[in-house]
């Protein structure tokens, strides 16, 4: 990887690192702010002063970690670490020594339950875990052979880190001459259609490279503080937040949790002018009560995906802060670029160095455009959406243990998103959905198929679907299509006290909305017909093996099923439209 000059938002010594270890062995000596954390309190508590500690102190404890996940790691095993805890210190601190010992970080999902959490630890060859009290419950009971759990915030960890107190950014190597660019350094979960989530390879320098990008396409400095509330087991926190502040030198301030009610009193503690968020998160800012202080706060800059148009412009004119949402996975097959003449709606256009394509995975060839009406709502959906595609060079750096799946994304020599887009006459890029069986629920990647099996449990059930349906205000929402046995009655109490009782349920994995078969459409090769379950989604559709009316529908709300009719149904379309959503229920 070649270095570049940095610009005002650099590092200030001349060059970009070409590693994150370098990144982190900057900190050394410089007693700047370099990470803020504690001053949380809850609706009506009392807000304790922040904690900070210097970038010389982060790098103190990231040296310390490295040296002793050097000693831990059994000879011959992968140089690997899971990490299970929130947004605490801990985290940044072995992310540093992960990079400083060229090991690679496991980031494990605490929404995960039972075998599924053992088999992210297991299939990412985890010899390390480490946990806190708060999260240590979750292993109870699991199979972990060969696997070392060590828990934080205990007098066993302090004794056991004592010794390395003194230890320095370049002491624990475990390869000669230390990390290379090519070293890898996190292992991220994103998921498939055919089952089990896949973990990411990212490299030192791939994530050294993003950090500095970022840090110039956004114009951050040292004088930034970089509000980090998304969980860190996430490449979005990691990627567009943390190592942004690495790159330019800012402190970064955690929240444990993200919590829409304290967020601005946090942003007004900390200082915070940047934050990264996925998902609903904006959403759920917005649900906050209004006040006559929104706009009194030193943040400027929000940058994440899935806030929607509609509540990006919200946003802004409540809180006076810039939203700029982007597009780019985890594993940087491919990327989306916000231009300032980007329109509303739109994402951007291909990054640097990616020749993207919409290409229908069918035949091969590239969609034609879009056709968009006067207020901007695509017409020729059928033609226009497809899956996009990156034919030039990609950073795609594979699956680990998944050559499967590494095929299926790099397929004909092009890196194939999983993601569906169109693309305007003007060349911008709109994104429309997943592909057939990824689903992403509040800024979780859920595939398909896992939640299939746990439904399939269900006595009541003969045939399962589980796909996606736009969510009223950004991303998906689960849906399930449920055909019973013969004499069977759907019991909606029933169903969700079996959903209750699933140990591998993940929280964002219940469906949302249910409908209720006589027999599952299949296609002429006796697969299910999903794209006809998806066409119809939650909306009153024909019945199908000839009983009278329409199918029933339920929609979850507080835990329970209720029917979906009436009311209930107008409120909801009512909520589509006014997020102007509405034409995504029709594609």
């Amino acid at each position: 990887m070649r270095t570049t000059p940095t610009t005002k938002a650099g590092t200030g010594t001349g060059t970009d690192a070409r590693t994150v270890a370098e990144l982190i062995a900057r900190q050394w000596g410089d007693h700047r702010p370099g990470l803020k954390h504690g001053a949380e309190a809850g609706p009506g508590a009392t807000r304790a002063p922040a904690t900070v500690l210097s970038r010389h102190r982060t790098a103190q404890e990231a040296a310390a970690r490295a040296a002793l996940l050097a000693d831990l790691l059994p000879p011959g095993a992968e140089p690997h670490v899971g990490v299970l805890l929130d947004n605490s210190p801990e985290f940044p601190f072995w992310l540093g020594a992960a990079a400083l010992a060229g090991a690679a970080v496991a980031g494990i999902n605490p929404t995960r339950r039972g075998p599924e959490l053992a088999r992210d630890i297991l299939h990412t060859d985890c010899r390390l875990l480490v946990t806190d009290p708060d999260r240590l419950p979750l292993l109870r009971g699991l199979d972990l052979p060969g696997v070392r759990v060590i828990v934080t915030g205990t007098e066993e960890y302090e004794a056991l880190l004592a010794p390395y107190a003194t230890a320095t950014p370049g002491e624990a190597r475990l390869r000669p001459g230390g990390p290379r660019p090519d070293t890898r350094l996190l292992l991220y979960f994103t998921s498939g259609s055919t089952g089990a989530p896949k973990a990411a390879v990212c490299s030192q320098g791939r994530l050294a490279a993003a950090g500095h990008s970022l840090a110039r396409h956004f114009r951050l400095t040292p004088d930034d503080v970089h509000y980090l509330c998304m969980p860190l087991f996430h490449g979005n926190a990691v990627m567009a937040c943390w190592l942004p502040a690495l790159a330019t030198g800012a402190p970064v301030a955690l929240r444990r949790r993200f919590s829409a009610s304290a967020f601005l009193d946090d942003v007004r503690a900390y200082g915070a002018t940047y934050f990264t968020y996925v998902g609903r998160a904006v959403q759920y800012l917005l649900a906050t009560p209004p006040g006559p202080h929104d706009r009194e706060h030193t943040l400027r800059l929000g940058f994440g995906t899935e806030a929607g148009a509609v509540d990006a412009a919200r946003f802004t004119e409540r809180f006076a802060v810039r939203l700029v949402e982007g597009y780019g996975a985890t594993e940087g097959g491919a990327s989306v670029q916000r231009t300032p003449d980007t329109p509303p709606g739109a994402l951007g256009r291909a990054g640097a160095g990616d020749d993207l394509a919409v290409i229908d995975p069918e035949t091969g060839r590239e969609c034609p455009r879009a056709v968009l009406d006067a207020r901007g709502r695509l017409c020729n959906g059928e033609e226009a959406i497809g899956e996009l595609v990156n034919r030039g060079r990609s950073h795609f750096e594979g699956y680990w243990r998944n050559p499967e799946a590494e095929a299926a994304r790099t397929r004909h020599g092009w890196y194939w998103t999983g993601d569906l887009f169109f693309r305007d006459p003007d060349g911008f890029l709109y994104f429309a959905g997943r592909t057939d069986d990824r689903l992403r629920v509040d800024s979780e990647n859920l595939a398909a198929a896992m939640i299939e099996n746990i439904l399939a449990r269900w006595e009541p059930a003969a045939a399962v679907a589980v796909y996606a349906v736009p969510d009223e205000v950004a991303g998906d929402q689960v849906m399930a299509a449920l055909a019973l046995r013969e004499g069977a009655a759907f019991d909606p109490d029933a169903f969700a006290a079996f959903l209750a009782a699933q140990p591998d349920l993940g929280t964002k994995m219940a469906p949302r909305y249910v409908r209720i078969l006589d027999a599952m459409p299949v296609t002429a090769t006796n697969k299910v017909h999903r794209a006809a379950l998806r066409r119809t989604g939650f909306l009153p559709g024909p019945s199908r093996g000839g009983a009278p009316g329409p199918e029933p529908v339920w929609h979850r709300v507080a835990g329970a099923y209720r029917p979906l009719d009436g009311p209930a149904l107008e409120a909801l379309l009512s909520a589509y439209e006014d997020q102007g959503r509405r034409d995504l229920l029709d594609r």
